[in-house]
């Protein structure tokens, strides 16, 4: 089974999208070509009225310089607004516009970490959820192979490793938000994808362990189960990983039965369920015609057939156990006696 498809995964940014069209229309500090931008529904400015009418002024400026296509010169009047005035409202809303244009130019680095300092600097930021949700948008275009554009125009290397951890600091922002468990799923894909399975392992547990609630939560199941799957190395090796695999195949059928991967579940299951009967008839076999040893044998062919009782293996472990008893019956038997032997003596 895979990760959520980029269709489900834009389904659920539009849905979280939804949810943040009424808090956007209650922004304090607003913009119109008429007037420009304005404070609005009682809020304050956060400076005094000189440095207030410096930073509208410089704002205004940025904004018509955006408007013009100067995109270049309003990058750098909305930088130093969010650098000269960091406690005003105006601060978070020039980071907000640096972000999008650099975004626009496909300089992802630079409009990830605008949107980053928002989050961090300014959390109780209105538009906080859309700023978590281009985080998300942004991670997840490095994940699936954008390359980063320096200065705007030189397409640069992929780089999927930024992306993971980009998609973690997403987690790390808003970790009861709703792309808290999408973001680490997508992390958990980026570290299958570039052969790191254990790591993908512990990032969709903590998928399940923290977000239970998620609907994600059964994808993740079906992963996990599929993941220490792939890390089984045969019957002649240790099968923890085997183990492991049938109890998330186990648990995902009992906890969500209905669901549509239920028979892609029960044909793991049954996989793994054979793999780990054959390991246990290659023991036995070991003790068997290797060691003489007959107890240790029947031990592990009863522990083949236990493992899988239905399973053609089961009928070859009882096929089995009947040779181990008719050979250990006849080792049992004391050997014949001997009569002796009338010796002949001999003149010559």
């Amino acid at each position: 089974m895979a990760y959520p498809s980029p269709l489900t995964r834009k389904l659920m940014l539009f849905v979280c999208g939804l949810c943040l069209v009424a808090s956007l229309a209650r922004a304090d500090l607003v913009w119109s070509p008429g007037t420009g931008w304005q404070v609005e529904s009682g809020a304050l400015s956060g400076l005094s009225a000189k440095d207030g009418r410096t930073a509208l002024d410089m704002m205004n400026r940025a904004r018509q310089a955006e408007e013009n296509g100067q995109n270049r010169k309003a990058l750098s009047l909305y930088a130093k607004v969010a650098r000269k005035f960091t406690s005003s409202i105006y601060a978070p809303e020039a980071l907000y516009r640096v972000g999008k244009l650099r975004l626009a130019r496909k300089q992802y680095y630079d409009a990830f970490d605008a949107f980053q300092n928002i989050a961090t600097a300014y959390p109780n930021v209105r538009r906080f959820d859309e700023i978590i949700g281009l985080q998300y948008r942004i991670a997840g275009d490095l994940l699936d192979g954008a390359r980063n554009h320096v200065l705007g125009v030189v397409p640069f290397f992929r780089n999927k490793e930024r992306a993971i951890k980009d998609m973690e600091i997403v987690v790390l922002e808003a970790p009861y938000g709703d792309y808290a468990a999408l973001a680490l799923t997508e992390a958990a894909r980026g570290r299958e994808q570039s052969g790191d399975t254990e790591e993908a392992i512990d990032i969709l547990d903590r998928v399940i362990n923290n977000y239970s609630q998620s609907v994600l939560v059964p994808d993740a199941y079906i992963q996990l189960a599929r993941l220490h799957s792939s890390l089984v190395e045969g019957p002649y090796y240790d099968q923890d990983e085997t183990k492991q695999a049938m109890t998330y195949y186990e648990d995902f059928m009992i906890l969500f039965p209905g669901d549509s991967s239920i028979g892609s579940a029960a044909t793991g299951l049954d996989a793994m369920r054979n793999m780990l009967a054959e390991s246990k008839m290659k023991i036995g076999d070991f003790y068997f015609y290797k060691r003489d040893n007959y107890t240790a044998a029947r031990v592990f062919y009863n522990e083949a057939i236990t493992s899988y009782p239905d399973s053609n293996i089961a009928k070859r472990a009882r096929s089995r156990l009947a040779e181990v008893d008719a050979k250990a019956a006849r080792a049992a038997q004391p050997p014949p006696v001997k009569s002796p032997s009338k010796k002949k003596f001999w003149l010559f």
